[in-house]
């Protein structure tokens, strides 16, 4: 009986590391976007990009990691040589930001609850395609219909459309060409 009671502590304290006391893990706030926000692989800053921009919380660094795309967001989730600790993945909301030209500084979207759409006729700010994230399927829906493309959830986006498939005519992101792929999407 004591092993028993000692294995279910072991259990609770285990679970008990893992949330808090609402429930479930709690994901870190997202940061509102500043002039200050570098492109993690263009080096260039955020905000001289058009369309939806991301950033990764990790867990070993206190500001996030920015992009100046959603879709270099969900590629650095997808290379094996980019950092693992990954807390949370926040993309741009397009439903509701002001433009394309101004997604908005504090419109952020946990990327597992954003319904995409791909393969549309807009380009991401450093002009490859782009996987456009919105809260409202109605709306994504309804810019698909204007500008082309399907809607998909993240982990149905294809491998090849965030990271190119070597066949000179897929879509690249704008990460350094020669980085190795890894086999699957590893969001927290």
């Amino acid at each position: 009986m004591t092993r028993f009671t000692l294995a279910g502590a072991l259990v609770a304290l285990m679970l008990a590391g893992c949330t808090d006391d609402s429930g479930p893990a709690v994901l870190p706030p997202p940061q509102e976007l500043t002039a200050e926000a570098i492109g993690h692989y263009c080096g260039m800053g955020v905000l001289e990009h058009a369309g939806p921009k991301g950033q990764i919380i990790l867990a070993s660094s206190l500001a996030p990691v920015w992009f100046s795309s959603a879709r270099d967001a969900i590629a650095f989730t997808l290379l094996p040589d980019e950092p693992r600790d990954i807390r949370a993945v926040y993309v741009s909301d397009m439903a509701r930001a002001p433009s394309w030209e101004e997604p908005g500084p504090a419109n952020w979207i946990d990327a597992h609850k954003a319904v995409f759409v791909i393969d549309s006729r807009m380009e991401s700010g450093m002009g490859t395609p782009e996987a456009i994230p919105f809260s409202d399927r109605a709306i994504a829906e309804k810019f698909a219909s204007e500008n082309g493309g399907s809607i998909v959830r993240l982990l149905e986006i294809p491998r090849d459309y965030v990271l190119g498939g070597g066949d000179g005519q897929s879509p690249r992101p704008s990460a350094p060409a020669k980085r190795k792929m890894s086999e699957h999407l590893s969001i927290h």
